[in-house]
């Protein structure tokens, strides 16, 4: 507690029938109207003393009747406004005052700042209301919002969560809006982005130019902006944390000319509905799903796609699900409302970028691309995607953490040092403990481009300027030629606070991450597979069965290793895995196979390259990659020779696997070669697995039934494996789990053999991950005192 706070002197009031008590809450409580909900709580029961903001959460002293004392901690910790996220609270009788009053006080800034930062929130029933009202004075007012909804993480500056702290401080509430933020009865009471078309923020059309061409008249935007969604143009929407670019989902020619100049090819793009009736008429909604849209996250939601979906095919092309989400700020459900069909919203950037959240920067990266911008001016402090999410074994699980999760903290057990995890090279997100709480940044994304770069910095900055935090480690990726590692490494050099680096195996990185997600020290059995992760051998892993817990680990099994001609190129050719895998098996002979999809793609002067390549292990590093694996049978069966993005083989292969089929392929764990460092005692050999492969496609097995059995020979290893090991606790991570058909049967299995499973929940299982993990292991390291080595038995 600050020592700066006021203590109060006995007075002569004070009584012996009455009491005090002091009550600390922690957790996510600024922002969500708790400070009025203190204050009307404790009046109703007639207590007097005051509550407070500060950097730490709210303090509350209460003075009066024993019972009505007692009766307030009851309710205080049942009665919570709806977006209150209480971690802790912490009670201290004290000798009373004599209070005369109950009052809310101004913050306090000083002390360590350790309150959470909330979320940004979707639109509540009661503004959405108001939105729609013609006789409300919000009535189509873009920018309406209460405690219980409305921007937090994407306005927010500094703490504590006060207006002058946010990007509303530019924006004078008018006479009206100030009544409603100084009224402990009102809604709006301390919400700090209040505002009204008196007083608050605007809309304006620019040209693809950025000529105005409209402002000042947000419903006249509004209307042309649909206008121009109803002639397939691209329209960029400056919405909560950043851009989307948006064009009508039913329209083919408009998507495909949102692809080209996207340079977006296939990877499924989101879809925007104007409520959930809309959404249902798209996909199939369950009770879960539906709950899911209409929480205050928002976010994504993976859904199967009615076959009548009404959305145009390359929207998902050859995929049976759509990412969906509802329009979730009064600015989308306007424009939802003027047009009536959905649209497609994906990022407002160019593949491999972050998301624009200025509009000057989006009329520059975004010239060529969209044909108009829809623009305000709120600025938005830090960008913020949308999250995805998908209902896994009966439970929300997150697959990419922004919008409305971020930057909700992870809690430990105990106290950590304060540690930066700078992420993976992939799906990049940072985090950074502070005591118990692991705050995870908003995803960041692939660190390919210098937009990237910029961002994964900007967001390291915001992290721990945010907090005032200073790191006393930074924990990398093991794998050298990460940018991430290599930011690392770079403040080492400089000479930074925080020089001294702890690096951490990317599997490693995974299981501890799975382990801090379910708050489970371990020990547990990690199946880490993936598509790429730099092994202490110098290998490429990524089919790994790691035996172990934050504090270190052992290698037990992995897939056969094979070769990766071409090492980076492979990963965009699969029928390069699938030449590999075949030259493995039958040496120069596999070249000859015209029978086979992948070999027929090259010609011959590409096949002698290749055998040279392979004969001389020239470039063709070795892999345990489950993930490549999954590319290879693809290539095999003929369903994709090259990719425009990462997983999107394997996606094709999970799509056809025919659910009717039970057989699975053999896919045995045989003794491995002993020795060295990184030795397992089992691999999983898939050459018996390939010959049967093999044997199908040359009787002409069905795609969908090939598919089938291999899925369901990688649910029978994993289950086989774990027997072998016999640790009752495994867990599953890596993007390879981001496979229903992998994810939800294997734990199926397991559980049913009598295993306790854990699944990611509040952190994507793919590399958005990573850096939970990594400050986990870098804090089990610093409690040893010394380095922990990459393997631990």
């Amino acid at each position: 507690m600050p020592a700066t706070r006021p203590v109060e002197p006995m007075t002569a009031s004070a009584t012996t029938d009455r009491q005090r008590l002091r009550i600390e809450v922690h957790g996510a409580v600024q922002g969500v109207g708790f400070r009025p909900f203190v204050y009307r709580l404790a009046t109703e029961l007639g207590l007097t003393g005051w509550v407070i903001n500060d950097t730490q959460g709210v303090f509350i002293e209460v003075e009066g009747a024993a019972g009505d004392v007692a009766r307030f901690d009851t309710r205080l910790r049942r009665e919570r406004p709806p977006l209150a996220l209480i971690q802790s609270v912490e009670t201290t009788w004290l000798t009373p005052v004599g209070y005369e009053r109950f009052e809310i006080r101004h913050s306090e800034s000083g002390g360590p700042r350790t309150a959470l930062v909330l979320p940004d929130v979707a639109t509540c029933a009661d503004c959405r209301a108001e939105v729609f009202d013609p006789a409300d004075r919000r009535h189509g007012y873009p920018f309406t919002n209460c405690t219980n909804c409305g921007p937090r993480f994407s306005i927010i500056t500094a703490l504590p969560y006060d207006r002058p702290n946010t990007t509303m401080r530019a924006f004078v509430m008018c006479p009206a809006c100030r009544a409603e933020y100084e009224k402990p009865a009102d809604r709006r009471f301390h919400a700090q982005p209040n505002a009204c078309p008196v007083c608050g923020p605007h809309l304006a059309l620019w040209a693809a130019s950025g000529e105005v061409l409209l402002a000042g008249d947000d419903a006249a935007v509004i209307e042309q902006a649909a206008e121009a969604l109803r002639n397939g143009l691209i329209v960029a929407v400056k919405g909560l944390g950043g851009f989307h670019l948006m064009v009508d989902a039913r329209d083919a020619s408009a998507v495909a000319r949102l692809r080209e100049r996207k340079r977006r090819p296939a990877r499924p793009l989101a879809v925007m509905a104007r409520d959930l009736a809309q959404a249902q008429s798209m996909c199939i909604v369950p009770p879960e799903a539906a709950a899911t849209l209409t929480s205050p996250e928002a976010p994504i939601v993976l859904l199967p796609r009615r076959v009548e979906a009404g959305v145009a095919e390359n929207v998902a092309p050859g995929n049976p699900t759509l990412g969906v989400m509802l329009a979730y700020t009064p600015l989308h459900q306007l424009l939802l409302a003027a047009i009536g069909f959905p649209v497609v919203a994906t990022s407002g950037n160019l593949s491999d970028e972050p998301i624009c959240i200025d509009e000057l920067e989006a009329v520059e990266r975004l010239r060529g691309v969209a044909d108009l911008f829809l623009v305000h001016n709120r600025p938005i402090t830090r960008h913020v995607d949308d999250s995805i999410v998908w209902l896994v074994a009966g439970e929300r699980r997150v697959l990419r953490r922004a919008r409305g999760f971020a930057p909700l903290p992870i809690l430990t057990p105990e106290p950590l040092p304060t540690l930066l995890g700078v992420g993976a090279h992939l799906k990049n997100a940072v985090a950074l403990s502070v005591g118990r709480q692991v705050f995870i940044s908003q995803h960041i994304g692939d660190l390919e481009t210098a937009e990237a770069m910029a961002a994964f910095e900007r967001v390291i900055s915001d992290l721990t300027r945010l907090y005032e935090a200073t790191p006393v480690a930074i924990a990398h990726d093991t794998h050298p030629d990460y940018l991430s590692t290599r930011w690392a490494e770079a403040q080492a050099q400089r000479g930074s606070t925080a020089a001294r680096l702890v690096p951490v195996q990317h599997h490693h990185a995974h299981l501890a991450a799975c382990l801090a997600d379910n708050a489970t020290a371990g020990p547990a059995l990690g199946v880490t597979w993936d598509g790429t992760g730099y092994g202490p051998d110098g290998t490429v892993w990524g089919g790994e069965f790691l035996l172990g817990d934050a504090a270190g680990y052992r290698r037990v099994a992995h897939l056969r290793p094979f070769r990766l001609p071409g090492g980076e190129a492979a990963i965009h050719e699969p029928r390069r895995v699938a030449l590999a895998l075949l030259w493995e098996m039958f040496g120069q002979a596999a070249l000859e196979r015209d029978d086979l999809a992948p070999v027929r793609s090259f010609s011959v002067a590409e096949r002698r390259v290749l055998s040279r390549m392979l004969e001389r292990t020239v470039n063709t590093p070795l892999t345990t990659s489950v993930g490549r694996l999954f590319d290879g049978v693809a290539a095999l069966i003929g369903l994709q020779q090259r990719v425009s993005y990462e997983g999107e083989a394997a996606i094709a292969l999970e799509f056809i696997a025919d659910p009717a089929v039970e057989e699975a392929y053999p896919l045995p764990d045989v003794a491995a070669p002993t020795g060295g460092a990184t030795a397992a005692d089992v691999w999983l050999d898939w050459e018996p697995l390939l010959r049967q492969v093999l044997d199908d496609i040359g009787h002409g097995v069905p795609a969908g039934v090939v598919a089938a059995r291999f899925h369901n020979a990688l649910v029978e290893a994993i289950v086989a494996t774990a027997r072998h090991v016999g640790e009752a606790r495994v867990a599953l991570s890596g993007g390879c789990f981001q496979n229903r058909w992998l994810v939800e049967r294997a734990a199926a299995r397991l559980e049913a053999g009598g295993f306790e499973v854990l699944l990611h929940r509040q952190t994507p299982p793919n590399d958005g991950c990573i850096c939970l993990g990594q400050v986990m292991v870098a804090a089990a390291e610093l409690r040893h005192g010394e380095l922990v080595p990459n393997e631990r038995g």
